[in-house]
């Protein structure tokens, strides 16, 4: 091995070196896969659900039209990215559109939505073991063996390593979607089954509020959340001007899966369909979806807790080869971060009794901007040239201006939606208490 005096290097340059190797082994494919763990997960079983609210046309319209509009805001990170090499992450691009005060926004909200995003899997998993058990053992257990698993998963810090966990993602993900779909199409056809409970329809189902709708909205826009970890990996590959074929890729993918999971099982099931609609395939098959989709719960959790550790403990050691963690403190530093996490992420899960309609806001607050308005943001401060009215600017202006639109709709319709939910359980007293040993309370 050649050591620093060897070459006349300052000391720690060659491990910074190996270090900068060791994270730029990503591919377009393997971008392809973290981004499938990132964004395909248990979310597209609440599809179906979505579909019987807002009927099969607008279902599949939402679904290929907001997978489209979200790989265009896709598209623009990726141009700033290759204009600005440095970027490292999707709170570096805030610095350059708004100095400090931007880069210190986007970091928090970075911050907020995976810390909170983690402890949804958290809470997804302590449900799943619960369910595959059918134990009386109280739920903490369940939730702390959960915060386990992903504190053990996340460990690799590299996004190529985890790459390989995201192929067990992707066939799991897969396997329990098509599982549900058969059991739900085998429970249809059975005689037993009434013509009105597997009754479904093209359009809104009747008496659906603007609060529901809007909801189901959000449930589609959140399907297609990846784009906040863009940057991030893009930091990572040997090519990054392949990110483009790894968004397509991504895109074409996603449309396929939550249309026919949306579709099918909605057809299959009708109104009735739950959510997540592995729900609908029967106690016993339900159990096995369960099962199957655990390391969808588990490696798309810890995906997240990687993602927000890697940007806090770069922040932290920015100017040190310690942010490589190739040494023995860049390894103790890495750890106690990930775990810090972890915690963190498992009290507010725990702590919080309407963890979901607050986890429904903050998607709105937070998704709402990475996939649609800071994109139309970077178009118009970061990567046109000349007068927005120009000429050759006109359709760019037109589409990023699009963009901020559709982010400011989501922004107040989602925030208002959710706390219109959250109202109403609070006025039926469906919340429930925290750190309870019951899952329902």
């Amino acid at each position: 091995m050649i050591h620093d005096t060897d070459t006349g290097l300052k000391p720690g340059t060659c491990v910074a070196i190996e270090g900068d190797a060791h994270f730029r082994r990503l591919g377009w494919r393997r971008l392809t896969v973290v981004l499938i763990v990132e964004s395909i997960a248990l979310g597209a079983l609440s599809l179906p659900r979505v579909f019987a609210d807002l009927g099969m046309v607008l279902g599949v319209v939402l679904c290929v039209t907001i997978g489209l509009i979200c790989m265009y805001g896709s598209f623009i990170i990726g141009q700033v990215k290759l204009k600005y090499p440095h970027v490292s992450h999707y709170a570096d691009i805030g610095g350059l559109m708004f100095a400090k005060p931007g880069y210190a926004l986007i970091a928090t909200f970075i911050t907020c939505h995976f810390i909170l995003v983690s402890g949804s899997h958290c809470l997804t998993g302590t449900i799943a073991l619960a369910n595959i058990t059918q134990s009386s053992i109280c739920s903490l257990a369940f939730s702390v063996i959960s915060a386990v698993v992903l504190l053990l998963l996340a460990l690799p810090p590299s996004f190529a390593d985890l790459a390989i966990l995201g192929y067990i993602d992707f066939v799991s993900v897969l396997v329990a979607i098509g599982v549900t779909i058969v059991a739900t199409g085998i429970r249809s056809s059975e005689p037993s089954t009434s013509p009105a409970h597997t009754a479904w329809s093209a359009w809104p189902r009747e008496g659906l509020t603007f609060a529901e709708a809007f909801i189901s909205v959000n449930n589609i826009v959140f399907a297609y959340a990846f784009t906040v970890v863009q940057p991030s990996f893009m930091a990572e590959m040997h090519t990054p001007e392949d990110y483009v074929k790894a968004t397509w890729a991504l895109t074409i993918m996603e449309i396929i899966i939550y249309i026919i999971t949306g579709g099918t099982i909605y057809a299959f099931v009708g109104q009735d369909v739950e959510a997540p609609a592995l729900l609908s395939a029967g106690p016993l098959i339900s159990r096995v979806a369960f099962g199957l989709a655990l390391p969808v719960i588990f490696i798309s959790g810890s995906i997240n807790i990687t993602v927000i550790s890697r940007f806090i403990h770069g922040s932290l050691y920015r100017d040190s080869i310690v942010r490589y963690i190739n040494t023995g403190k860049g390894w103790l530093t890495w750890i106690a971060t990930v775990s810090i996490i972890t915690v963190i992420s498992w009290a507010i899960a725990e702590a919080i009794p309407f963890f979901t309609e607050l986890l429904s806001i903050t998607s709105s607050l937070f998704m709402s901007g990475f996939s649609f308005y800071f994109p139309g943001f970077m178009w118009f401060l970061l990567l046109k040239s000349g007068k927005w009215y120009s000429r050759h600017n006109i359709f760019g202006s037109f589409c990023a201006g699009s963009l901020c639109v559709i982010g400011f709709m989501i922004l107040v319709a989602g925030v208002y939606a959710s706390i219109s939910e959250l109202v109403h359980k609070f006025q039926f007293n469906l919340i429930g208490r925290p750190y309870s040993c019951s899952l329902s309370s």
